[in-house]
């Protein structure tokens, strides 16, 4: 093993969470070693996919107009976890996120307004300008110029943590080991969505056809680590992120791109060209995370959105392009669905629309009628060829089994929680996100616990 090295603050990840608690407790004065497990040109997990941030203000606030008070965002994340959250943790999350805003601009990170099929999140949630490739890049700049060592390609193998004290971690670099010391810790490094074989253990063989929206490198290693040195853990290992996904794209890495916006102003069917729930139920940003496990509950994990010519150019446009048909039979034959059947489907459909006047940006009065699952909101008649269709398969973004966390984001161990080991991020969003999921509030747990602790961690070594 190669000589060792030592620092105030060892973060583990490299992602948002992560330089929000490095770049804070460098702030602090205490120096921090980054370890990245990821090389330099992939640097930042799932955070380079991100767009924005879902965030309070009680006025116009940068790019965000009107009001989004507290009590609304926390009974929107009420809705969507089904009430599987710690309270007084999701209302730090929310609260911090409108003081996130301007210290995010300190490091380098700039916004924009929402582009077009995004504008009803105006009020709600902050885009990066540039995405999140553009946010980590800002942050890592930052911590370059703090003098933040940043190690990329570096796996921790083994952490040192005794009766909940952290003393060292082992790290693997190029095939050499070597151990760094640090006064205190911080996990963000991610869930275990990358790996594979975790998952077929949590969803049996159904995950052989899961595709991974995010980084190949969220194996859960550092996961594995604290719950083998006695972290407590909180959350169901099914349970995550779970988005459909255009069923076209790669295994890894195929980022937000690959989602499809269309659900919600069609139907969805699955192999058998049956219907299987409401398309219409809410808004699609509040929405769009249950559709992962509801096409991994169908048969061979495969459905297809369908939509017609009046609804293209009402959502924001995935990667791969549509199947398109001028017929029904013709696009279920495309589809390898059986055309009698999916035309029956579409039928069914149309007979119970009853008239309204159609507005795909509110609650409209469009649903349907004596039909099982309604469709309750934005239901329309599929009739104006050509018709189209995207295949969606579950897209793992990350996964919900998470260490438990205190309000400074000490990690507890046998019922005390740690003085030395923190952790941010998804890591330990269980906490907040029992289940389901609403656009932007990942990067608000993490930006928040990470500058928590940071913040925690600086302080500790202060003593």
């Amino acid at each position: 093993m190669a000589a060792g090295k030592s620092c105030d603050v060892l973060v583990l990840g490299g992602g948002n969470a992560a330089l929000c608690a490095a770049l804070t407790a460098r702030e602090a004065g205490a120096s921090v070693i980054v370890l990245e497990v990821a090389p330099r040109a992939v640097r930042g997990g799932n955070s380079r996919h991100t767009r924005n941030m879902r965030t309070m203000h009680d006025a116009p606030l940068d790019v965000l107009t009107g009001a989004y008070p507290e009590e609304e965002y926390w009974q929107d994340l009420l809705k969507v976890t089904g009430g599987q959250t710690k309270e007084n943790l999701a209302r730090i999350a929310i609260r911090e996120t409108e003081g996130n805003l301007p210290w995010m601009k300190s490091k380098g990170v700039r916004f924009q307004p929402p582009l077009g099929g995004t504008l009803h999140l105006s009020r709600t949630n902050a885009f990066f300008l540039g995405g999140g490739k553009a946010l980590m890049n800002a942050y890592y700049a930052a911590a370059e110029s703090a003098g933040i060592e940043i190690r990329y390609e570096t796996e921790v193998v083994d952490l040192d943590i005794r009766d909940g004290v952290f003393h060292s971690a082992t790290v693997e670099q190029a095939g050499e080991r070597a151990m760094i010391r640090a006064s205190a810790v911080v996990a963000a490094a991610g869930g275990f969505e990358s790996n594979l074989e975790w998952l077929r253990e949590a969803w049996g063989p159904t995950a052989d056809n899961f595709l991974i929206r995010g980084t190949p490198y969220n194996r859960g290693r550092v996961l594995k680590l604290f719950m083998e040195r006695g972290a407590e853990t909180l959350g169901d290992p099914t349970q995550g992120h779970c988005v459909a996904i255009d069923a076209r794209s790669p295994k890894f890495d195929g980022g937000i791109v690959t989602r499809v916006d269309a659900v919600s102003l069609g139907i969805v069917v699955n192999a058998d060209a049956d219907r299987f729930y409401d398309e219409g139920e809410d808004f699609w940003p509040k929405r769009y995370a249950i559709w992962g496990r509801l096409v991994a509950g169908q048969p061979g994990q495969i459905a297809y959105s369908i939509i017609d010519s009046k609804s293209m150019g009402r959502f924001m446009p995935p990667v791969f392009p549509p199947v398109q048909a001028r017929t029904l039979a013709d696009l279920a034959k495309a589809l390898t669905l059986d055309p009698a059947r999916l035309e029956r489907t579409v039928a069914d459909f149309n007979a119970a629309v009853r008239p309204g006047t159609f507005d795909h940006t509110i609650f409209d009065d469009c649903r349907t009628e004596g039909l099982a699952p309604a469709k309750t909101h934005w239901a329309r008649a599929i009739d104006t060829p050509p018709f189209y269709a995207y295949p969606l398969r579950p897209g793992i973004t990350f996964t919900y089994l998470s260490v438990v966390v205190d309000e400074s984001a000490r990690v507890r161990f046998g019922g005390t929680h740690s003085e030395n080991v923190f952790a941010a991020g998804e890591i330990m969003s269980g906490n907040v996100l029992g289940k389901g999921y609403v656009a932007g509030v990942g990067m608000a747990i993490g930006t928040t616990f990470g500058r928590i602790a940071g913040r925690e961690a600086a302080r500790h070594v202060r003593g």
